[in-house]
């Protein structure tokens, strides 16, 4: 029999977040850990009168391609994948680590070279979203690798997952429905502005979103969902942040990040743990060292912090921002083959001004 949490979640992701429609082409892509909901979303798809194809991989997938792949190896993008990317209609990608700490040892040389391969087809996936040409989402199924992260039992750690996910397990659909009206009016206070400032613990920056779009984030493109987001002017970041979460990349963690900006740029990074990581992954091309993604957390559902991005990102009272590529969709142009994202509470003393108005304080929009 289903796991009902986990059919709804496949019916959210499948009639909901991408919507299929008949005749349409699915790459669904996950690994086989993630069985039950991958089997529930093929379903659904043939259900909607899709034409699903399972690209598969196993938990300890990447862990052995990075201990025994060449250069040459390394620098390889499947042709399937690609021209499944360039040329499908809907993506769906679901994860389910079975270890978060597989990559933990591997060189930073090899995952920079790695990313820098993969780089065209983030592009691709992003230049596609954003003229309409491909719907995509991307969603979790718990295991015990990101129960163990989040310092919490499975059982717990399912339950949060799902209740993240479908705060109204009756009527998911209705539920994100109301969290789009809701952001669509942050949105439409902020169109038109032009400069932000955010001021915290050891943070003040400022940066330019003139002409720039903000975008209602939803549970279209990242289930569970919550936050809107624009892409800064490039050259406009100045000023200083001190994350307050670790931040996490290919599995490893670093401490304590620090960034300075001057001109868009980062000019200076240190951190208290894995130092030497992140100057690597910020040397990794032109547009690593530029924000790609400026965004304010708004899912009130999820309050702490659980190593999992795709939650973390989403805290009710925090911003996040995005080394690297920007979504096309927002106005931004930054290109990379990164995009790390990473975050800071606003929930003691934080606050958010645009043009000079308060917008956020503490964690809270007072517009």
């Amino acid at each position: 029999m289903s796991d009902p949490p986990v059919a709804k979640l496949a019916e959210l992701l499948v009639g909901y977040s991408v919507d299929v429609k008949p005749g349409e082409r699915v790459l669904i892509r996950g690994d086989s850990n993630a069985e039950p909901l991958l089997a529930e979303i093929y379903a659904k798809v043939l259900q909607a009168g899709g034409q699903p194809v399972l690209y598969l991989g196993f938990p300890r997938q990447d862990e052995i391609f990075y201990k025994y792949a060449s250069d040459s190896q390394l620098d390889f993008v499947p042709d399937p994948l690609r021209l499944m990317l360039e040329t499908y209609d809907v993506y769906i990608r679901i994860l389910s680590p079975a270890n978060t700490k597989a990559l933990s040892e591997v060189d930073p040389l090899r995952v920079q070279r790695r990313q820098k391969a993969l780089g065209p087809t983030l592009r691709t996936i992003m230049g596609r979203s954003a003229s309409g040409s491909l719907r995509w989402t991307l969603a979790p199924y718990p295991t015990s690798a990101m129960a163990q992260d989040a310092e919490m039992s499975l059982t717990d750690y399912e339950e949060f997952v799902f209740r993240a996910c479908m705060p109204d397990l009756r009527d998911p659909i209705g539920y994100w429905k109301g969290v789009s009206a809701k952001q669509a009016r942050i949105i439409d206070w902020l169109r038109g502005k032009r400069e932000i400032r955010v001021a915290g613990p050891e943070t003040d920056l400022r940066l330019s979103i003139a002409g720039r779009t903000f975008i209602n984030c939803d549970c279209h493109l990242n289930v569970p969902d919550g936050e809107v987001f624009t892409g800064p002017v490039e050259d406009s970041m100045e000023g200083q942040v001190s994350f307050s979460f670790p931040a996490i990349y290919q599995g490893r963690e670093v401490e304590g990040v620090r960034l300075w900006f001057e001109k868009g740029q980062v000019v200076r990074a240190t951190a208290k743990k894995n130092g030497d990581f992140l100057q690597r992954i910020l040397d990794t091309d032109e547009g690593s060292r530029r924000v790609g993604e400026f965004s304010i957390g708004t899912n009130e559902g999820i309050t702490r912090f659980t190593r999992e991005i795709l939650f973390d990102e989403k805290i009710g009272g925090s911003f996040h921002m995005a080394l690297g590529a920007s979504y096309p969709e927002s106005g931004g142009t930054n290109q990379s083959a990164i995009h790390w994202d990473m975050i800071c509470d606003l929930r003691q003393g934080g606050r958010i001004k645009v043009d000079g108005q308060l917008l956020y304080e503490n964690g809270q929009f007072v517009i």
